[in-house]
C-alpha cells in the first residue's frame, strides 16, 4: 500500500509540473502578442556610384593676374591707388600728362576741317566743269565752238572728279587720325581692366612711362581656380568637365570641375598642371597660393549597394541588421565592404530598396512588430 501511495504522489507532481509549465508558456506568448509595436525609423538600402580617389596637393591661383601697362607715353601726373587697394573694372588707376595729346587732338581736328573744306571746293570746281561740258556739248556741231574746246571741257570735268575723290580720301585719313588722337587721350587715364586688388606699384608719380611700360601689378581676388600638379600615371581618370572634390586648408569641401589639363609636363616630377574651377564661398577671403587638396579618381566608377551605418549591429564576429518586412523586424546577417561616408558598401545580405531599421534597433528582438516613424530619415 505504501508503494501505491508513492507512485500516485510522483504521478501527481509530474502532472502538476507539466500543467504549470504550459500555463507559463501561454502567459508569455500572450504577453508577446499583446506588446505594442515598436516605433522605429528606417532607411532604404540603395545603389550609388563609387569612385576611388587619391589626394593630390594643389593651390589656389587667381584667374586674372599680371601687370597693367601704359598704353601711351608720357609723364605720370597722378596715382590714385596704393598697394592693397581694391578696384573695380574701369576704375582709374593713374593719369598720364595729356597736354601734348590734347594739342595733337586739336591739330587733328584742324586737319579734318581743312579736308572737309577742300571737298567743298573740289565739288564746286567739278560742278563748274560739268556746266561747261554741258554747254559745249550743245554747240560742238555748230560754228560757235570747236571740237578742241569741247574736249578740254571733258578733260576738266574728269580732273574735277579726281580732285573730289582725292579730297574725300584726305578727309577719311584726317578723320581716322582724329580717332587715334581721341583713343590716345582716353588711354592717358590708366583704367583697371578687371575687378581685383593692387599688389604692386611699379612706377611712381613723376616717372616717365613709355608705351608698354608696366605701371602696377594686380590680381583678381574674387575669382579663384585650383591648380594641381597631377602625376602622369593619375591622368587617365581625368577628363575635362569631370567633377571632383576639393578641400581647402580650413576644412571646407567644394565641388570643382576639371577645366583644363595643361599639355606641358614637368620633367623632374613627371606631373602636369590641371586647372579646376569652382564657386568658392567668401572668395574675397581666399589667397593666391593657398593650399587645396584635390581628390583625383584612380579608377573607373562602379555602382555599389550601400546601407546606412546606423542600421549596423555587431554581435561577436557577426554583422546584423533589422529588415522591416510586413511590419515585422527580421534580423539578417550581412557582409559589408568599405565605408562610404555615413554608409557601408553591402557585399551580401541586402537588396536595393529594402528598408532597414536605423533608430530603435537597440530595443528590438527578432520578429518584433514595428511601426515606422515618418518624422524623418538620418542624414546620408
Amino acid at each position: 500500500m505504501i508503494t501505491h501511495c508513492l507512485s500516485w504522489l510522483r504521478t501527481g507532481i509530474c502532472k502538476a509540473a507539466i500543467l504549470s509549465l504550459a500555463t507559463l508558456l501561454a502567459t508569455v506568448g500572450n504577453t508577446n502578442a499583446q506588446r505594442p509595436a515598436a516605433v522605429v525609423r528606417v532607411d532604404e538600402v540603395r545603389t550609388e556610384p563609387l569612385s576611388q580617389t587619391v589626394p593630390v596637393i594643389g593651390r589656389l591661383v587667381a584667374r586674372y593676374e599680371g601687370v597693367v601697362a601704359a598704353r601711351v607715353g608720357g609723364a605720370i601726373a597722378s596715382f590714385n591707388v596704393r598697394v592693397g587697394d581694391r578696384v573695380k573694372a574701369g576704375d582709374i588707376i593713374a593719369s598720364i600728362e595729356d597736354a601734348l595729346l590734347v594739342a595733337a587732338r586739336q591739330q587733328a581736328q584742324g586737319r579734318l576741317a581743312e579736308t572737309q573744306a577742300r571737298i567743298v571746293t573740289a565739288q564746286a570746281q567739278l560742278a563748274l566743269a560739268r556746266q561747261q561740258t554741258t554747254r559745249l556739248a550743245a554747240l560742238k556741231n555748230t560754228q560757235a565752238t570747236s571740237k578742241a574746246l569741247y574736249d578740254d571741257a571733258v578733260q576738266s570735268e574728269a580732273i574735277g572728279r579726281a580732285r573730289v575723290r582725292e579730297a574725300q580720301a584726305a578727309m577719311n585719313t584726317a578723320r581716322a587720325n582724329l580717332v587715334v588722337m581721341e583713343i590716345d587721350l582716353q588711354h592717358a587715364q590708366v583704367a583697371a581692366p578687371y575687378t581685383g586688388i593692387i599688389v604692386q606699384r611699379i612706377l611712381e608719380k613723376g616717372a616717365y612711362a613709355k608705351t608698354g611700360d608696366a605701371m602696377v601689378r594686380m590680381m583678381t581676388d574674387t575669382e579663384m581656380e585650383v591648380e594641381a600638379d597631377v602625376p602622369f600615371e593619375r591622368l587617365a581618370g581625368l577628363v575635362e568637365g569631370l567633377e571632383v572634390q576639393v578641400t581647402l586648408d580650413d576644412g571646407k569641401h567644394y565641388a570643382a570641375m576639371v577645366r583644363a589639363i595643361i599639355p606641358q609636363e614637368d620633367r623632374r616630377t613627371r606631373t602636369r598642371a590641371v586647372r579646376l574651377s569652382s564657386d568658392f564661398a567668401n572668395a574675397e577671403t581666399l589667397a593666391d597660393g593657398q593650399s587645396a587638396t584635390v581628390q583625383i579618381p584612380i579608377g573607373a566608377a562602379r555602382t555599389v549597394t550601400s546601407v546606412h551605418k546606423d542600421a549596423v549591429n555587431r554581435s561577436g564576429d557577426k554583422t546584423l541588421v533589422y529588415v522591416v518586412q510586413s511590419e515585422v523586424a527580421k534580423l539578417r546577417p550581412v557582409t559589408l565592404g568599405q565605408a562610404l561616408g555615413t554608409r557601408f558598401e553591402v557585399l551580401t545580405g541586402l537588396q536595393a530598396g529594402e528598408l532597414v531599421v536605423v533608430r530603435g534597433n537597440e530595443r528590438l528582438s527578432p520578429d518584433d512588430k514595428v511601426r515606422i516613424d515618418s518624422a524623418g530619415k538620418p542624414a546620408s
